[in-house]
């Protein structure tokens, strides 16, 4: 190796210190020579794999190689730097004034090619744009790893402030589901059971993923619109006169008002609303029928129905949950929709005594992300298709 600088090596920048890499000893020093009278310093080596162990032991802004040097070409060459030193500038030179050649060179990473014999002007004008293009595409590495970083700590950030989000939803909605509750005693944990029993109908008719968060909330939140109603009609222990009926039908309506205007609840107060429409159109508010009730609403209706009759309540007693299952089957195709009545009646006994279980102890997270996973409700609910499943049917 031969070095020219007229400073220490140690201290030359490596942004000018050229490497020349040429098995011809005349063509080193020529060049060596040239580029030390424009003060760049260089260091020269007679083949690729001298050229190799310098660049593991020295710092280089640049290589100016041959591209013929007998047993390894400059191309070979040029495929070791840009494997193991990509930011290095790389000039190829060659006495052959072929175009092909410096395209070919080109092509597999070289920045510029030279001819021989070295015009100077040409080669400092070459190494300066081979420089200046390294240096920009460091720069730009560094901008997108700077960009990187950024994106994700706002990714972080979001990720957090969308659990906070969550977590805020999820004491609402456990908020109001307790109101409720203490609103009206004599079904607390109706909420609860109906939520599960709904979730546990969805997944038996299967391809409802996108409805679950529907589903679920608009079974939370059902019965808030009796937190309207007065209590001489809400905790009436006997049954209700016609006036009555129609002061407690407005639940639904008042439910719906409450919450449409709230946007993470506003698809779940469709559910609100038409949880007490019947198939064969003679329910409550609107009077719809088959297709025209959502299937969240449908869906609902029948886990609704199953729990009220298997429920005390002030004026009776529950019935058993194969009494109520008959029942439910009773109606299908009049009060109930033929489909989700099937799924229902698919599921054994035993899966809805478990679920109505579960319900007694579990928290409204544990019911809906399972396994504590702090996800958005949808993805949630998701997550709890396959644990509704594992309880034997």
């Amino acid at each position: 190796m031969r070095e020219r600088c007229g400073q220490n090596p140690a201290a030359s920048s490596s942004v000018t210190r050229v490497l020349i890499v040429d098995d011809e000893p005349a063509v080193r020093n020529v060049l060596g020579t040239l580029l030390l009278q424009a003060g760049v310093c260089s260091s020269a080596a007679a083949s690729a794999q001298e050229a190799l162990t310098l660049l593991e032991k020295i710092s280089f802004g640049a290589v100016i190689s041959d591209l013929r040097m007998g047993l390894t070409s400059g191309l070979d060459l040029l495929r070791e730097v840009r494997t193991h030193y990509p930011q290095l500038a790389f000039l190829m030179a060659t006495g052959v004034d072929d175009v092909r050649v410096g395209v070919q060179a080109m092509k597999q990473g070289a920045d510029d090619y030279l001819l021989k014999p070295f015009d100077i002007d040409v080669v400092l004008a070459s190494l300066q744009r081979a420089l200046q293009r390294r240096q920009l595409e460091a720069e730009l590495k560094n901008y997108r790893r700077h960009l990187e970083e950024m994106v994700s700590e706002r990714t972080r950030q979001l990720q957090a402030a969308m659990t906070e989000l969550e977590q805020s939803h999820s004491a609402t909605l456990e908020a109001l589901g307790s109101a409720i509750d203490l609103r009206d005693g004599a079904t607390a944990g109706h909420s609860r059971r109906v939520l599960l029993y709904s979730m546990k109908i969805a997944a038996a008719i299967g391809g409802l993923e996108t409805q679950l968060r529907t589903i679920g909330m608009g079974a939370w939140l059902h019965d808030i619109g009796k937190l309207a109603i007065p209590d001489a009609i809400l905790l009436k222990p006997g049954p209700l006169n016609s006036q009555e009926r129609r002061i407690m039908r407005r639940h639904v309506e008042i439910g719906y008002d409450l919450i449409k205007g709230i946007p993470f609840l506003a698809e779940a107060a469709e559910v609100i609303l038409s949880h007490h429409e019947r198939h064969n159109g003679s329910g409550y508010p609107l009077g719809l029928s088959g297709e025209g009730i959502p299937m969240c609403a449908r869906i609902f209706a029948v886990a609704d129905s199953f729990d009220a009759m298997t429920s005390d309540r002030p004026y009776r007693s529950a019935i058993t949950m194969r009494n109520a299952r008959n029942a439910i089957h009773a109606g299908r195709g009049t009060l109930f929709c033929p489909q989700v009545v099937d799924a229902f009646l698919a599921t054994g006994e035993d899966a809805w005594q478990c679920l109505s279980s579960e319900s007694r102890t579990a928290s409204l997270n544990h019911m809906i992300a399972g396994n504590g996973l702090r996800l958005p409700w949808a993805q949630a609910l998701t997550s709890q298709v396959p644990q509704l499943n594992e309880v034997a049917d």
